[in-house]
């Protein structure tokens, strides 16, 4: 398959040499670019379905790796695998890449950075999707999480880290097929110096989780949803089955931001890959409101 993106590297402002999918615009007016941002244990290849797709819609996408995963750097210091210190690496990237405004697509993590960012510098979010996230998270979702996130894994081949990816995420996509619980493997493994498939992040990430404890399971971030709901379009995604995004959590977002244009992915848990018909209806419309 012919790659349809650039490598592109940034610093961070601790010095880890970080890494994006830089997918390059259609030629056209020039918009705003949009910056893809993956969840906890995933990487830029999430959204390798939905990036070009936006590409060829006429906007550039920075799939980013956030620090620790993908092609990234693991950070010697785990208690930086925290949503502050990856919102200052975004930072660090659109200054680096000259970028003033943009639009933000975060999926799980990713919209929990997109808050965070929304404290740290508001004026860089023209819009944003939050792809099953919320202010605040069910605890069983975010228990399920935690549970196997920087767990050590026996992987020796590709079908037994497609059985892995499937056993944790079948919840969620129940229609998944053989062949998509092995594309799904490759998006989330690499081959390790031994020869066999590892996890593509680094374990340490589960650190400031479980230093965390329970006070982990119930973080309050409506102020930041409220500020990012604020004077700019906010598009919500749901997967019908979330376990992470309940319906009640829902409502009170749209309670609380009324004007936030909402979709409900049918048949989908935990994260919707934003492939679905549902989402990329939602989707489309959505950024050809925004410059």
């Amino acid at each position: 398959m012919t790659q349809t993106f650039a490598d592109r590297r940034w610093t961070a402002p601790d010095g880890l040499s970080l890494y994006a999918r830089d997918y390059a615009a259609a030629s056209g007016p020039t918009r705003l670019p949009v910056i893809a941002i993956h969840g906890l244990t995933r990487n830029s290849a999430d959204f390798g379905a939905i990036a070009p797709l936006i590409a060829q819609s006429g906007r550039r996408v920075l799939a980013v790796d956030v620090r620790g995963r993908g092609l990234s750097d693991r950070a010697p210091d785990p208690m930086t695998y925290q949503p502050v210190t990856y919102a200052h690496d975004i930072l660090a990237l659109l200054d680096q890449a000259g970028i003033s405004r943009a639009v933000f697509l975060g999926t799980s993590m990713g919209g929990l950075i997109t808050m965070a960012l929304a404290a740290l510098r508001s004026r860089v979010i023209a819009a944003a999707i939050l792809n099953d996230i919320g202010p605040e998270v069910a605890k069983e979702g975010l228990a399920r999480i935690a549970a196997y996130s920087g767990q050590p894994v026996d992987t020796p081949g590709w079908a037994e880290a497609a059985a892995y990816v499937k056993q944790h995420n079948a919840v969620a996509f129940p229609h998944y097929s053989d062949a998509d619980w092995d594309a799904f493997a490759r998006r989330t493994f690499r081959i390790g110096t031994e020869g066999a498939p590892v996890l593509d992040y680094d374990p340490d990430i589960a650190v400031p989780i479980k230093a965390a404890g329970a006070r982990a399971l119930v973080p309050n971030l409506w102020p930041m949803f409220s500020k990012l709901t604020k004077a700019r379009p906010v598009l919500l995604v749901r997967g019908e089955t979330s376990d992470l995004l309940s319906e009640a959590i829902a409502a009170k977002m749209q309670k609380r931001a009324p004007r936030m244009d909402y979709v409900e992915v049918p048949g989908v848990g935990h994260a919707p890959m934003l492939d679905e018909p549902e989402a990329k209806a939602a989707i489309f419309p959505f950024l050809g409101e925004v410059d």
